[in-house]
């Protein structure tokens, strides 16, 4: 089928991130990033590009897929990688392996800062996305932590302090101005601040400062004062690389009867790729079991590589034996964890997000199918493009609401839905409450549906009917089967009633159009129960406010001493006079007739 801007378009973020554009062999074509996705792939496909590169790299697309970061800065750090691996014939080529630099340690008594590019060699942090980011990062961390930057020959001939010392960026180790001690202490704060903990560093100088404001040494706690705000400043530090390591961060979820694993890939402490999985479910709709399947499945495949570690984004059974089996196969230590905090919850986050926005396209390219299928157990002579659903929510007949929701082959049209609050029937009936909704919703209509849906059995079908009789639509009621269990419903028609497999497409489009409907109904009419039993009766009295009522429930007691009370008793309550208590007095004797 061929590739469908529009509605590809439809599904996505605005987000930054990653896009790969494919060709039908699934070949890429072309990789970009964007700080907001959606924007920048609708550029492609409007009427003012002008490139015949683009325009020749977008009549080639069957196919694109999405990657979500979190910045810009990430995204530009994976198309870096993604181009590295793809070559696609539409990039430039412009960086070689040492693109990105690193903020390093280097491996001495007294460490120097120094920045490296390419795999880099000793303790390091980043990569950061450009060279200015680096140079500030630098110059912030000899500001506060005084570690040197000289190269090893310059530090071994050196006889006095040289001028970084002078302007106190450096403590000057090469003639033995520090101890190792001290040195190393600064050397931790640094580690601690590159690794995204300064919090405790603050916490420990602003003891200081206080120490020192407490002494009058108002010099120095200023200093420390300076180092506290340099601390929070925000820097552009990139989290798509861990410092090592190979990992898979794995997030699985299940909405709308539609499953998707998204598998993320690090590398030697490099993001490489995503990739998403669709399995199909089961009767069970359970993410620890969905979970506890893919791992096996697909970690003991012996094509796919496994790496030391695996974090998924939710516990599951078992997780030791497959842990142990998992281990046996790769020959290797192996972790597979849930519980996870800094920098790897950012990776879940992103795993999740990214199964989402998988799942949402790979959901509008079924809603044809779906519809297809629908059509054909409906013996329709075209597929629907357009499909509404009622139901009606109520607790005893109390704040009775009606709720319509649309569906066509983009999806759910939210802009569409309607709710109907009902009134003027009497409390509890079901077919008065559909017939006015209906009545007030297509009488004004400028669109119809191609089919109905109604949640309720034949009465239900039959009042529908008799309402939209000049219509001629195809209604259809959708009964709950015994024990209300998914996959049990039956389906009115005007003439006959059958069942549908309990794996049909058709039902799970029904299933889930149902299910739209009524919890919009249900949201909507447990907000007006609300609102209603926070309304008292007597703020329905002209003149009666919340100020007036609450005088009156003190003077009596509660409500039931008000209906009782006569005009006089009333007009002694203050700021009641003479008109509001006969009006007060009357309410009440109407309400007993």
């Amino acid at each position: 089928m061929a590739f469908q801007p529009k509605k590809f378009l439809a599904t996505l973020t605005n987000k930054s991130g990653v896009y790969l554009m494919l060709d039908i062999t699934n070949t890429v074509l072309y990789v970009g990033k964007a700080r907001h996705i959606k924007k920048r792939l609708i550029s492609y496909f409007t009427n003012n590009v002008t490139s015949s590169k683009t325009k020749a790299l977008v009549k080639q697309i069957a196919n694109i897929e999405i990657i979500v970061t979190h910045t810009e800065n990430e995204a530009l750090i994976l198309e870096n990688t993604l181009i590295k691996k793809h070559k696609p014939r539409y990039n430039i080529l412009l960086r070689d392996d040492k693109s990105y630099p690193y903020i390093c340690l280097s491996n001495h008594i007294f460490p120097s800062l120094t920045i490296q590019r390419g795999k880099p060699n000793g303790q390091c942090f980043g990569p950061y996305p450009h060279s200015r980011a680096v140079y500030e990062t630098l110059n912030l961390l000899q500001k506060l932590f005084k570690i040197r930057r000289c190269q090893e020959s310059f530090f071994r001939t050196r006889s006095r302090p040289c001028l970084q010392y002078q302007i106190q960026r450096c403590t000057a180790p090469c003639v033995g101005l520090i101890s190792e001690t001290s040195y190393q202490e600064s050397v931790q704060q640094t580690i601690l601040f590159l690794t995204g903990k300064n919090q405790i560093i603050i916490d420990t100088l602003i003891v200081k400062m206080q120490g020192a404001s407490q002494q009058l040494k108002f010099e120095q706690a200023a200093e420390l004062r300076d180092k506290i705000s340099n601390l929070k400043k925000i820097q552009e530090r990139q989290y798509v690389s861990f410092a090592t390591g190979d990992i898979d961060i794995i997030a699985a979820i299940i909405e709308n009867k539609t499953a998707c694993v998204q598998v993320l890939t690090v590398r030697s402490g490099q993001h490489i790729g995503s990739k998403s999985f669709f399995p199909k479910l089961p009767l069970s709709e359970d993410v620890t079991e969905l979970l506890t399947t893919f791992l096996s499945q697909y970690y003991l495949n012996p094509i796919n590589d496994i790496p030391k570690e695996i974090i998924i984004n939710q516990n599951i059974d078992d997780l030791d034996l497959l842990t142990q089996v998992i281990a046996q196969q790769s020959e290797q230590q192996v972790i597979i964890r849930s519980k996870v905090r800094d920098k790897r919850t950012r990776w879940i986050k992103m795993a999740i997000e990214n199964a989402q926005i998988s799942l949402l396209q790979n959901q509008h390219n079924q809603y044809h199918e779906r519809l297809a299928a629908l059509a054909i157990a409906l013996q329709l002579e075209a597929i629907p493009q357009r499909v509404e659903c009622f139901d009606v929510s109520h607790t005893s007949g109390e704040a009775t609401v009606a709720s319509c929701v649309v569906f066509d082959n983009n999806g759910f049209c939210r802009n569409e839905y309607r709710l109907y609050n009902i009134n003027n029937i009497i409390p509890g009936d079901d077919y008065a409450a559909m017939r006015q909704a209906l009545l007030r919703h297509y009488k004004n209509a400028t669109k119809l549906p191609n089919i109905l849906f109604i949640d309720g059995g034949k009465g239900q079908v039959k009042v529908t009917r008799e309402v939209l009789q000049e219509l001629k639509l195809t209604i259809v009621g959708i009964a709950k089967g015994a024990g209300r269990k998914p996959g049990l419903e039956t389906l009115i028609l005007a003439d006959n009633s059958f069942n549908l497999d309990k794996n049909s497409p058709a039902l799970h489009l029904i299933q889930l159009i149902r299910d739209e409907a009524h919890k919009f109904a249900i949201t909507a009419h447990r907000k007006q129960r609300a609102k209603t039993r926070r309304t008292s009766v007597l703020e329905t009295i002209r003149g009666i406010g919340s100020k007036r009522k609450q005088q009156l429930l003190i003077h009596f007691g509660g409500l039931q001493g008000i209906s009782k009370a006569g005009i006089i008793d009333l007009a002694k309550v203050p700021g009641i006079n003479q008109q509001l208590a006969q009006n007060i007095y009357d309410f009440f004797q109407e309400d007993t007739k």
